[in-house]
């Protein structure tokens, strides 16, 4: 005799199944995390996320990050099954639901709101972009430190304004992963409590069971990262689940992480425990044999009973739409009793800066020995921080060297006594700090964070991820070349400023003196969907007099003409970005006095000269003059783009050496008198050329 399911249990088989039809429909996809795993995500979004389905990005919502992305088809039932709505007009049809049954049908298809992995903007409720395992627990990190710092700003006692908590579903991958044990380290140390993990805890992998390369003991270990952890021992014990949820929602004073024992791929009998049911549909014997454990209609697909979508409006959309109504008639209250407050709150969750916000940035005067652009950043990023209140960031225990430190009054530290301070401290944990400012950024915070060049290889997969998110996180790296000197090779960047532009949608800005410094934080600054890589040197540049050399305000085009031959025509040009550009000028200032026409062409941004018109373009780099030399300390990849095949790359083509800066520039090539040699060897070049084709 078959018994009619619970309505709970019916939510929950439908997640399973919307999961296990849309992974066989696509041929590929993992549809065993999600079937073991649906009484976890039902019992939370049920039960315990305040979230409104009718308005996905309603500030105080709780965060619910899914960071086994792979496990994508829980997220994309729970946001069918709730009826969230669209909200981005960019990519998305506004009002409508966010996940159609079309869109779970045509799951891992073009242009379906349901890839592979979830994609923050690109369907609406996914609150960031998951996949790489370990990015979205350390993600949600910064998330739960924006609701703190939020909250110590924005709160006063008769208006809690913003109080959200995070939860992150994470796997046996993610605890793996060194960015997780980076990331857990810093959320114990900082005592945030309104931080949940919930770990499935499946002992299966793709090449099979965890104890292949994995026996710790994760519970010891968080315990001494300073977390509370708890227990589930069956992931379909609902009372259990919901227990362990309000352990974490009442301790005060630590993370929580639930671990939850669960089998891949439950209910489906002869793939249970298995690998294949971890990464390969199911097949549709399996599937039927499944749906028939469920009491499901075996030949059903993508099947949604009366009733269920109603059942998740009567608790977890009717619970979010009430708390996100209160909310909204307390902040109506707030812009009358805190006007100011409100005001930033607001502009801060648009990506609106203040008015006048650019008031104080400094203008530099001409200085031959001049300043070191880090030095130059230190008083631009304070101006800017006096004006924009709800600009954070710190670095990875590099702050002395970087330059990085906000000195405004009142920044103070964030620490667990007062999370109302503007100075991050991330220790030495470069690729954390990198995933964390996802998640500020994420929460609308404007964050930065900084360090050496060199190790900006350590913070790379969270950087590509703000490319691929469209956030603009600021990123400022110092110690950008050979310059660095003593330090050696190991310390030294070669490859990087190549590999950062690269990554399509990045914005990499090398500055040549400290008022190009300032433009390049005016230029940051208004960036809403883009995140930017900020490149300074640890030496001191010489200051350009402005009033002998074109203004500044170039850099915001990317590349423009700084000195020119006299009369305009030049026959030689010479492009550089950074510390190299001075070096440019004092070799074109002897090539003028012989009588050689160059113009120097200052290239902060590639990104930024790509973006301007082709009639731009070629004024600054004509097409007629091809006798061309790039000159910067770095390797020489992608400069071809701008010298053609004709030019002359001056760059690295080796690692660097320990040696005193000058010893290097001389080593290396980099002085005027290299270069000038290097300039009339390609001008004899390119008259023979000439001469040959007449």
């Amino acid at each position: 005799m078959t018994t009619t399911p619970s309505i709970d249990q019916q939510c929950i088989n439908t997640i399973r199944t919307l999961s296990m039809d849309a992974v066989q429909a696509a041929n590929s996809g993992h549809p065993g995390t999600a079937m073991a795993l649906a009484p976890v995500v039902y019992s939370l979004w049920q039960h315990g996320l305040r979230f409104d389905p009718g308005d996905p990005i309603w500030p105080n919502r709780d965060r619910f990050v899914l960071s086994i992305g792979h496990a994508s088809m829980l997220l994309y039932s729970l946001l069918h099954l709730c009826g969230v709505k669209a909200v981005n007009p960019a990519y998305e049809t506004v009002g409508e639901f966010s996940v159609t049954l079309d869109d779970i049908k045509k799951f891992r298809q073009l242009d379906s709101k349901c890839p592979g992995h979830p994609e923050y903007r690109w369907t609406s409720g996914v609150e960031t972009t998951t996949g790489p395992l370990g990015q979205g627990v350390a993600t949600s990190v910064g998330m739960a430190m924006a609701s703190r710092w939020m909250g110590a700003q924005f709160n006063r006692p008769e208006f809690r304004m913003i109080d959200y908590d995070v939860y992150a579903l994470c796997g046996d991958g993610c605890m793996m992963e060194g960015v997780t044990g980076e990331a857990a380290s810093l959320a114990g140390h900082l005592k945030l409590s309104n931080l949940c993990w919930i770990y499935d805890n499946n002992q299966i992998t793709i090449e099979g069971r965890t104890d292949l390369a994995f026996t710790e003991d994760v519970a010891t270990r968080f315990i001494a990262y300073g977390w509370n952890v708890t227990r589930v021992g069956d992931a379909n014990d609902l009372a259990m689940l919901d227990r362990a949820l309000t352990v974490f929602r009442h301790c005060e004073d630590r993370p929580t992480l639930i671990i939850v024992d669960s089998h891949i791929g439950y209910g489906a009998p002869h793939k249970q425990d298995s690998s294949a049911a971890h990464g390969e549909p199911l097949g549709e014997e399996e599937i039927r044999l499944a749906k028939h454990q469920y009491g499901w209609p075996e030949e059903a697909t993508f099947l949604v009973p009366p009733g269920v979508p109603e059942h998740f409006q009567r608790l977890m959309g009717a619970r979010g739409r009430a708390a996100r109504e209160q909310w909204m008639a307390r902040f109506t209250i707030y812009k009358l009793q805190y006007p100011e407050l409100a005001d930033a709150l607001y502009r801060m969750q648009h990506r609106q800066l203040p008015d006048g916000w650019d008031r104080d940035l400094p203008i530099f005067p001409p200085d031959q020995k001049g300043l070191a652009g880090r030095d130059a950043s230190a008083q631009v990023l304070n101006a800017v921080a006096r004006r924009v209140p709800w600009l954070i960031g710190g670095s990875a225990d590099l702050t002395p060297s970087t330059k990085t430190r906000l000195t405004v009054e009142g920044a103070g530290d964030f620490s667990p006594a007062d999370y109302s301070g503007r100075n991050l401290h991330f220790g030495v944990r470069e690729h954390a700090m990198g995933a964390i400012l996802n998640g500020l950024s994420l929460s609308k915070v404007r964050a930065f964070g900084s360090g050496f060049l060199i190790f900006s290889d350590y913070a790379k997969p969270a950087i590509r991820l703000s490319a691929i998110m469209e956030i603009p996180v600021i990123h400022v790296f110092t110690h950008d070349s050979i310059g660095v000197g003593e330090d050696g090779p190991t310390h030294q960047p070669i490859e990087q400023l190549a590999s950062l532009r690269a990554v399509p949608g990045l914005l990499v800005i090398r500055p040549a003196d400290a008022n190009e410094v300032t433009e390049a934080w005016r230029v940051i600054m208004r960036l809403h969907h883009q995140p930017a890589i900020l490149v300074l040197s640890r030496q001191a540049l010489p200051t350009l007099d402005r009033t002998a050399y074109a203004s500044a305000s170039g850099l915001e085009k990317g590349a423009y003409v700084l000195a020119d031959a006299p009369g305009g025509t030049p026959e030689i040009l010479l492009l550089a970005t950074g510390s190299e550009v001075s070096l440019c000028v004092a070799a074109y200032e002897r090539l003028i006095a012989e009588g050689i026409q160059a113009r120097v062409v200052s290239m902060p941004s590639w990104e930024l000269f790509e973006r301007q018109n082709q009639a731009y373009r070629d004024q600054v780099l004509p097409p007629q003059v091809t006798a061309r030399i790039s000159v910067e300390q770095a390797a020489t990849t992608g400069w071809d783009r701008y010298i053609g095949l004709a030019g002359t790359s001056i760059g690295m083509n080796t690692f660097g050496a320990s040696a005193p800066l000058k010893t290097l520039q001389q080593k290396f090539g980099f002085t005027p008198e290299h270069l000038i040699a290097v300039v009339k060897e390609q001008l004899a070049h390119s008259r023979s050329r000439k001469a040959a084709i007449v």
